[in-house]
């Protein structure tokens, strides 16, 4: 088993189950490509070889992206969010990220159609539209 550093580790929120989030994006365009899940061990493994390493939920077995696919997954950069409770890795995708062949698996899934979502966000706009009139402004270039 490789030691996850203490800087790191306790640094981390895990889940019930031991894990963490580990939302994948392209280093050069900055596109998400898909969302996985570590533990101590997968992050750790990370780490040590630049090739990203999961935790999958349903085989209960580590998996090395590309080990099978030949689409791999080069480590960039990585970073924890500011509740710990997930990471942002950085990665230089080779092929496709999404089991079904699409380069995200965000283009696998689609879009929501603003149609659902567009009442509700009107309403939100407007309100905050009210709010932000009825404030008193500043005065531009006084210190508080």
């Amino acid at each position: 088993m490789i030691q996850l550093p203490d800087a790191v580790s306790s640094r981390l929120k895990r889940d019930a189950n031991g894990l963490v989030c580990a939302v994948i994006q392209d280093a050069t365009s900055g596109r998400v490509l898909m969302v996985g899940y570590m533990d101590d061990e997968a992050l750790a493994r990370t780490l040590k070889e630049g090739r990203v390493t999961f935790w999958s939920r349903s085989r209960q077995e580590y998996w090395r992206k590309g080990d099978t696919s030949g689409h791999f997954q080069l480590l960039r950069g990585i970073e924890i969010d500011c509740d710990g409770d997930a990471l942002l890795l950085q990665v230089e995708q080779i092929g496709v990220a999404c089991h079904t062949g699409t380069f995200s698996c965000f283009d696998a899934g689609g879009k929501v159609e603003p149609a659902f979502f567009g009442v509700r966000a009107q309403g939100l706009a407007e309100n905050l539209a009210e709010k932000t009139n009825a404030a008193e402004p500043e005065e531009a270039g006084e210190a508080s």
